[in-house]
């Protein structure tokens, strides 16, 4: 039986480059194939959206903010940055932090007009691009206040594939949330082959988006190994650990990948594959 294309790009010495929307979710969705990976070839990832916002916060970033047990949406996105670093060099991997401010809590760009400052104080929501959690982030419905955002993202995405054969891993935003998508978008935009990851827990509850999978071919491919050892991983992101999976429990399923035609399996994985030289 021939190798499925991530495997034979692995054991090829492909670098690979994990496009995070949040400082946990190449773990999350990736965190098996990066333990194979390590080791093996050069692995790095790189988290886009890596910095909380400032005082005032909306009702739903004040929420996140209590299930996390941290105040100060600063000082969180702090100790989530070093919570990411701690695990990836464990595992043994490259990492980028790009500096870009969480969807919670972006503001729009005329934020510091409009409205008198205690007004925004008082009512914040009118000033993020974002108001709400349910109503806009997780729409999947990039907001016209985004465009920066979005041209910086896709600039961040070009130069991070500029490297010829390079194994692409993006999100396939399985759950909608608006940051998965901006980096979704980007990579679909690169003109470059990628492998998009079945972004975990929420592909436990949610489907990929129907449009997006026609759309460019993809079929599913399982990665089933090394799943213990991403549960470790896991568990050390502590900040977000309970409000991710409440009671403590993690599934241990397999990682799903969905693959477009050129890189499925079955493909010749020589001559079929853009990320083999």
């Amino acid at each position: 039986m021939a190798a499925d294309p991530l495997t034979t790009a692995i054991d090829a010495g492909t670098p690979l480059v994990v496009l995070s929307p949040h400082l946990d979710d190449a773990v999350l969705s990736c965190g098996a194939l990066m333990a194979h990976a390590a080791g093996r070839t050069e692995v790095r990832v790189a988290t886009f959206f890596t910095e909380g916002g400032c005082p005032p916060y909306t009702f739903s970033g004040r929420r996140y903010l209590q299930q996390t047990g941290q105040p100060d949406a600063e000082r969180l996105y702090r100790d989530r940055r070093a919570e990411d670093r701690d695990v990836l060099e464990r595992l043994g991997v490259d990492w980028l932090h790009l500096g870009l401010t969480d969807g919670l809590f972006r503001r729009k760009p005329t934020a510091s007009g409009g409205h008198p400052g205690w007004v925004r104080r008082v009512l914040p929501e009118p000033a993020h691009v974002y108001p709400t959690y349910r109503l806009h982030v997780c729409t999947g419905r990039i907001s016209r206040y985004d465009a920066d955002t979005m041209g910086c993202v896709q600039a961040l995405v070009e130069k991070l594939a500029s490297p010829p054969h390079t194994v692409l891993l993006a999100p396939s935003a399985v759950g909608a949330h608006v940051d998965h998508v901006l980096v979704r978008t980007a990579a679909e935009l690169s003109g470059q082959p990628v492998a998009y990851y079945s972004d975990f827990p929420y592909n436990q509850r949610h489907c990929p988006d129907p449009a997006f999978v026609e759309r460019n071919a993809l079929v599913e491919v399982e990665w089933a190994r090394e799943l213990t050892t991403k549960v470790a991983l896991v568990r050390a992101y502590r900040s977000q650990t309970d409000a991710l999976f409440p009671g403590g429990r993690i599934p241990v399923v397999p990682e799903i990948y969905l693959l477009a035609p050129g890189e499925r399996a079955g493909d010749d994985p020589v001559g079929g594959s853009r990320w083999l030289s």
